[in-house]
């Protein structure tokens, strides 16, 4: 039976069912939701008029301070970025126990996201999570600043119509009023969750971010109880030049591969995936590597990548922020971890396994986990957030009368790298 690692860049349908199942996350801190002043309603939208995220704007609307060039109609606003270009937003997150669980765990600080520089076609950018006094966090998923190349140049059509109700609205964000839009889509009628967004009709200088003002989502039914938002505080003009790439120690995941060894029924594949951004989506494809594959350059092509906005993974990263409440993982009916080593390709790596009875009752199973001793260790500089934070291996065994495992299937990491040219 195999038992496949979650992805981290999920859908928002996906991200919600997930977040359900999960327990209380890390130590909690008092969560506080900060929203954009009440906009003034102008009109109800259609959505057909709609245009998708992503799209070219046709002019740069100015910030307050420095004022900035303004970038040639019909080019994207990356092919402008200039080092230095920022957007700052409040970030807040609560999970409640559920289902008479009293637990609860929350977080709240600040996330910047800075373009550190710029090489084309590439511009870097540095995700940091902070307190609000700007000192680093003691959740593990947001403790280090993350790095995220992404390609200004188009490759491939990149849409994610937004959903739901919708308003035009002039907020005050940032010591700035625009000219927004609100998408209001509540599912808590059928135990889905409420979701909030608002955007700036003219990104402007909030391109990082699609023109994001304001995102919340509050979990509702299947037990389920808590709320994770995203509020603009700050937006700032570069001052341009070059920069230095950051390097990729810790990414967040775009420019980064990675391959697993999947067993299921007795035969063995390699799952390649491969994480991209570009123009302000976050790429993500799997593959099944052939033979040939193995020796060519990995990740030449994302034409058929989901993506997903940028700012939707930050805020869904927010909300895995609050797991783990410990490390490793809980896991239930799990003996205390073991220090072992595991071997990813030329890589050997610190882990701690977790054994667990599995399986109904009087079927003898036991599943076998290992993740790594410290997420944040130098032997696994280059994997992305999204592996360095699962299993590492995942497996499920038999127990056979006399006592010997016989496997049942799973997966296991055996190599990372970057695919940046």
């Amino acid at each position: 039976m195999l038992r496949k690692p979650t992805a981290s860049f999920l859908s928002r349908s996906t991200l919600v069912c997930a977040a359900l199942l999960l327990g209380a996350g890390c130590e909690s801190t008092k969560p506080r939701a900060v929203s954009p002043s009440d906009g003034v309603p102008v009109a109800q939208g259609n959505p057909a008029e709609e245009p998708p995220p992503g799209t070219p704007p046709t002019e740069a609307t100015a910030p307050t301070s420095p004022t900035p060039s303004t970038p040639q109609k019909g080019h994207s606003s990356w092919q402008n970025a200039r080092v230095g270009d920022r957007v700052v937003y409040a970030f807040s997150a609560s999970r409640g126990g559920g289902r008479g669980n009293a637990e609860t765990s929350a977080a709240a600080g600040m996330l910047t996201v800075e373009v550190s520089a710029v090489e084309g076609p590439w511009v870097w950018l540095t995700l940091a999570f902070t307190s609000d006094s700007g000192q680093p966090l003691e959740l593990p998923r947001l403790a280090n600043k993350l790095t995220v190349p992404v390609r200004t140049d188009t490759t491939r059509t990149l849409e994610a119509p937004r959903e739901g109700t919708q308003t035009t609205e002039q907020p005050t964000a940032a010591g700035r009023t625009w000219e927004a839009k609100r998408y209001l889509r509540d599912n808590r009628p059928v135990d889905g969750p409420l979701e909030n967004r608002l955007y700036a009709l003219d990104p402007g200088p909030l391109y990082l971010t699609n023109g994001l003002l304001d995102a919340s989502t509050t979990l509702s039914g299947f037990g389920g109880a808590g709320s994770y938002q995203l509020t603009l505080t700050e937006f700032r003009q570069g001052a341009g030049g070059s920069g230095k790439a950051p390097g990729m120690e810790w990414p967040l995941g775009p420019g980064t591969y990675f391959d697993r060894e999947i067993e299921t029924d007795g035969t063995k594949s390699v799952l390649r995936t491969c994480l991209g951004a570009e123009r302000g989506f976050v790429l993500r494809q799997e593959t099944t590597l052939s033979a040939s594959d193995k020796n060519a350059p990995p990740c030449q092509d994302f034409s058929q990548a989901s993506g997903v906005p940028l700012e939707e993974v930050l805020l869904s990263f927010v909300w895995e922020g609050l797991d783990p409440k410990q490390w490793p993982p809980a896991i239930p009916n799990a003996a205390p971890p073991t220090r072992e080593s595991l071997a990813a390709g030329a890589k050997q790596l610190s882990v701690l396994q977790v054994d667990s009875r599995e399986g109904a009752e009087g079927v003898k199973q036991v599943g076998t986990r290992t993740f790594l001793a410290n997420p944040w260790d130098k032997s696994a500089d280059g994997l992305s957030q999204e592996a360095r934070f699962s299993t590492l291996s995942d497996f499920l065994y038999r127990v056979t009368p006399k006592g010997k495992r016989e496997s049942m299937g799973g997966s296991k990491l055996t190599g990372w790298g970057s695919w940046l040219p």
